[in-house]
């Protein structure tokens, strides 16, 4: 899920000024009554130190002895193994865990989550949650529930206002303050003692673990332990001391009491019993995931690696010449190719700037490829239609394009991989099968412009290897549909797709798969909505 429209738009217009206005006024109302101070108390804190104090810092630092000064990775691709590592790492916790999310779902996962966490504080382990208002607004009380446990922090970004379950007022406040507001943080982290962390394109939710089986998201995590997790920690440090996240207790009169809390521990206790009795768990429980990752003998690949983002003060300050630390180390390293330029990202809208690097890097000889989602696919039509305004000038000067093919809700058997939802929600690059870039961000104006995101950079020839293999099996045609030139001549031809239906080649002359709102809302919407919205 994300906001596909911004409220706060550049272009002028009658109606736009129109909303503007009432967003004005709204805003007014809305702080006339009750208002969110971010001069409240906020007693500054940090990751701990001395990691390898603890059982996971001891037994990963055992396992990286061999690799002086380098980190080790472990790249998490299926939802399941996503869910078990971030769980097996709260069970095994011994003094911090600190969650930094987009979106925390309240459905099964985003809960049961939430309740390992909770079990830990149990166990004296500080926890330390910070969430997007995006999502958060209405949740208050039952955050500031879990914040009630004496070792649980509750810290909401960048909030809104109006905190009632009205979303017209919402929507109104973000027309009103829609410098403000337009900007979120859109970062994801799992950090268990300052030792290791998971971080990459998940928020805590059903679809992103592939619980349902239908409406999944195929995502990508890494696992990380060693020196680059103080890295990871410095930047939650930096969100989570910030003037931008206040503490869930800022936002109510009456403060939920411990009865509560118990109240709500025994419900989480209860879903807890009953999930264990699915068949997700079940194939969870029969893996050995979960020891290996408590053990710390996880399998990891040792490498040099970096960790990129920008404090909340410098997300502020982005724009399209200074797009913040991450973008502008992904445009070095990929001006810098010799060979190969594989992106992945759910939302790519490469801009004009973006698109003329990459043609320039086909003329010199530089294979580029592209996996995205195809219109059948995306979650977001409108943007899609930003991405579809750049196939054929993208294709005419040698860029490969690969579109999701979503997973039929009658296929037999989740697949593995990139390809394995109904929905590309990946976020990664490699640079000559060496140089990975993986994380938060995605390939589209809101991540340049807009979101706060968090990244790594590692240089590795063995998980580029491992992530090359990825894209090529996700790329494949029963996986993807390859978007070529239908009068390869002209950079305004016609498009055709090109794919594999039971083992045979297929030919699209139309958005394969979409349906006719889908083809409606991007059309439509698509011609109207500025790019740098998107």
């Amino acid at each position: 899920m994300r906001l596909s429209f911004d409220p706060g738009a550049r272009c002028i217009s009658p109606m736009l000024t129109v909303w503007r206005m009432l967003g004005v006024l709204a805003a007014i109302l809305v702080t006339g009554c009750a208002s969110v101070r971010f001069d409240v108390p906020r007693p500054p804190s940090h990751a701990i130190e001395q990691p390898q104090d603890t059982s996971l810092g001891r037994s990963y630092a055992a396992q990286l002895a061999a690799a002086p000064g380098e980190s080790g990775f472990h790249w998490i691709v299926s939802g399941q193994e996503a869910f078990r590592a971030r769980a097996a790492l709260a069970e095994s916790a011994e003094r911090t865990l600190d969650l930094q999310y987009y979106i925390v779902a309240e459905d099964a996962t985003g809960t049961l989550l939430l309740y390992r966490a909770l079990l830990a504080a149990q166990r004296g382990v500080r926890v330390r949650l910070l969430i997007d208002d995006m999502y958060a607004v209405g949740r208050d009380f039952d955050l500031a529930t879990l914040a009630a446990h004496p070792n649980v922090q509750v810290r909401v970004f960048n909030p809104f206002l109006h905190r009632g379950p009205l979303g017209i007022f919402r929507l109104l406040e973000y027309f009103g303050d829609s410098t403000r507001l337009n900007q979120r943080m859109h970062n994801k982290l799992w950090i268990a003692d300052n030792a290791v962390a998971i971080m990459g394109g998940r928020n805590l939710g059903d679809a992103y673990f592939q619980v349902r089986g239908v409406d999944d998201f195929a995502d990508l995590d890494v696992l990380a332990a060693g020196p680059i997790v103080a890295e990871v920690s410095r930047s939650f440090d930096d969100y989570w001391n910030s003037e931008h996240a206040v503490p869930i207790q800022e936002f109510l009169g009456d403060q939920p009491d411990t009865a509560q809390l118990d109240l709500i521990m025994s419900q989480m206790t209860a879903r807890a019993e009953r999930f264990r009795e699915t068949k997700y768990a079940q194939t969870l429980r029969a893996t050995e995931l979960g020891p290996l990752v408590r053990s710390g003998e996880f399998p990891l690949i040792p490498a040099r690696a970096g960790v990129l983002y920008d404090t909340p003060a410098q997300a502020q300050a982005k724009s399209a010449d200074q797009p913040g630390q991450i973008f502008s180390a992904v445009r070095t390293a990929i001006e810098n190719a010799q060979q190969e330029v594989l992106l992945i990202s759910p939302y790519f809208i490469p801009s004009e700037r973006g698109m003329r690097v990459l043609c320039a890097l086909t003329s010199r000889g530089v294979r580029v490829s592209v996996l995205t989602n195809s219109l059948a696919s995306t979650d977001v039509p409108v943007v899609h239609a930003g991405y579809a305004r750049y196939r054929p000038q993208l294709l005419a000067c040698g860029v490969t394009l690969h579109e999701l093919r979503p997973r039929s809700t009658r296929s037999s058997g989740a697949r593995l991989g990139l390809s394995s939802g109904a929905s590309l929600h990946t976020k990664a690059i490699l640079v000559d099968r060496k140089i990975a870039f993986v994380g938060s961000m995605n390939l589209d104006p809101r991540s340049r412009l807009s979101n706060s995101e968090v990244s790594l950079m590692i240089e590795s020839a063995l998980l580029g290897a491992q992530l090359g293999t990825l894209f090529e099996e996700g790329t494949a045609l029963d996986q993807a549909f390859r978007v070529e030139l239908a009068a390869p001549d002209t950079g305004h031809a016609t498009l055709a797709w090109t794919g594999l239906e039971d083992g045979k080649p297929v030919r699209h002359i139309d958005e394969p798969m979409a349906s006719w709102w889908q083809r409606v809302v991007s059309g439509m919407l698509g011609a109207l909505a500025p790019e740098e919205l998107l």
